[in-house]
């Protein structure tokens, strides 16, 4: 099987590595990758939000699957011209992927299929702003209608600064990498977050393993929120059900909804959830995997993975036999550069990559989320924000943590920054 990989971050190093170790890829390629993905496949130079040039580079590349990681090419219909050439692809069509280009969109779709989720206000104007914040009070949720990048959420107590990120994203030309006018604010949901990932294919829903990450940019959740600074899974501290119950009452209802509406759902459906006193509550829903939870799900997963996504591209993850786990545990700690989530600082070496590549592979490995290789030096340096995933493996979640801490140590990059408090209640619980 010929696959070509759409991105250039982690997400995609973790989906490429994966590939590559499938027995039925028989050549792997992906636009634009990175200095990471560079050494597991052929990388190839394409704009990702151009439909037609993606569907012309898998068709030259006689690919049998394409497969989408970020969510601004599934919004921009990427997929839509994959498939108008006849080619296999995972990603729902750009109608469907709206459930992560628009919150309003998604409370729409929620309120039809009755998946829990919290009350929430649409607002256009400063004054259904103020009548909404003052509403539900602090904690202040406040979101972006449109995609932002996994940073267009505020939660403060801080009404003015509540207020502030809702004018923004309401005012032409606001803080919105796709603004729509719109806000939407809702009530604070109690109760730790859980991400959970199912493959489909518009009508078969496959649950894939919780996960939780962290936000914020410090530790003990401090700071603003990022595009997320580390993961682990699986979650001991979840209830045994929680994956049925998820399926029952979020996952198959959504699709079913979209179905139902004419825009069938293919691809990956991200579920970010919240644990409350009252139940399971939807906080929102993503149209692809997410990152840094993909590190931790894919590393975990036994089932050879491009099977499965080829299944789902071509409506036949009915006749798949169950997913295969490890029962090791997975934790990824999020390297960042000088600045973020502000303007990052880019251009700095990176050193130590091979450190980790000769000591402690295959249970620790770094994947490359912002990265490239100076044309003049050879050397990797950064090229964004979140630069790198260090991910391990281990017995429980405490052995992973300390591999994983242990590679992060090995890694030097001027100004970076990560947190070291990643999976460190669940393991010490």
């Amino acid at each position: 099987m010929k696959v070509l990989v759409i991105g250039g971050g982690a997400r995609e190093h973790a989906l490429c590595r994966s590939l590559s170790l499938d027995p039925d890829v028989t050549a792997l390629h992906c636009a634009p990758g990175n200095a990471g993905i560079a050494e597991l496949a052929t990388l190839h130079s394409v704009d990702v939000l151009d439909g037609a040039a993606v569907a012309a580079l898998a068709a030259s590349l006689e690919a049998d699957l394409v497969v989408i990681g970020p969510e601004a090419p599934l919004v921009a219909g990427v997929a839509d011209a994959v498939r108008g050439r006849g080619i296999p692809v995972f990603g729902p069509s750009a109608e469907a992927a709206t459930l992560e280009g628009s919150k309003a969109f998604a409370k729409d779709v929620m309120a039809a299929a009755n998946v829990p989720t919290a009350r929430s206000y649409l607002c256009t104007t400063p004054a259904e702003i103020d009548q909404a914040l003052d509403a539900f009070g602090a904690p202040y949720v406040v979101k972006d209608d449109g995609l932002a990048a996994g940073k267009g959420v505020v939660v403060t107590e801080d009404l003015a600064a509540a207020r502030a990120h809702a004018l923004a994203c309401v005012a032409p030309g606001g803080e919105g990498a796709a603004p729509t006018g719109r806000v939407v604010i809702e009530e604070f949901l109690d109760g730790p977050e859980v991400s959970l990932f199912a493959i489909t294919d518009g009508q078969t829903v496959l649950p894939l393993q919780p996960a939780q990450d962290f936000k914020r940019a410090y530790d003990a959740d401090q700071g603003p929120n990022t595009g997320g600074m580390g993961a682990y899974s699986p979650l001991p501290w979840a209830a045994p059900r929680l994956v049925e119950e998820v399926l029952e009452t979020v996952l198959q209802p959504t699709v079913d909804e979209l179905r139902r509406r004419g825009t069938p759902f293919s691809g990956l459906l991200f579920a970010g959830l919240a644990i409350t006193s009252r139940g399971v509550r939807v906080i929102e829903f993503n149209a692809r995997f997410g990152d840094p939870e993909t590190q931790v799900v894919l590393a975990r997963l036994k089932t050879p993975l491009a099977g499965v996504l080829l299944a789902a591209a071509t409506n036949r993850l009915d006749t798949l036999p169950p997913l295969r786990w490890s029962e090791d545990a997975a934790v990824t700690v999020v390297i960042a550069s000088h600045n973020y989530p502000g303007t990052p600082r880019t251009g700095d070496p990176i050193g130590g990559l091979d450190k980790i590549a000769a000591a402690e592979a295959p249970e620790a490995y770094v994947l490359h989320a912002g990265t490239r290789r100076d044309e003049a030096t050879g050397e990797v340096v950064s090229a964004g924000g979140r630069v790198l995933s260090v991910t391990a493996t281990g017995s429980d979640l405490a052995a992973a943590r300390d591999l994983a801490y242990r590679a992060v140590g090995q890694i030097s990059l001027d100004g970076s920054h990560h947190r070291t408090d990643i999976a460190e209640r669940a393991a010490s619980a």
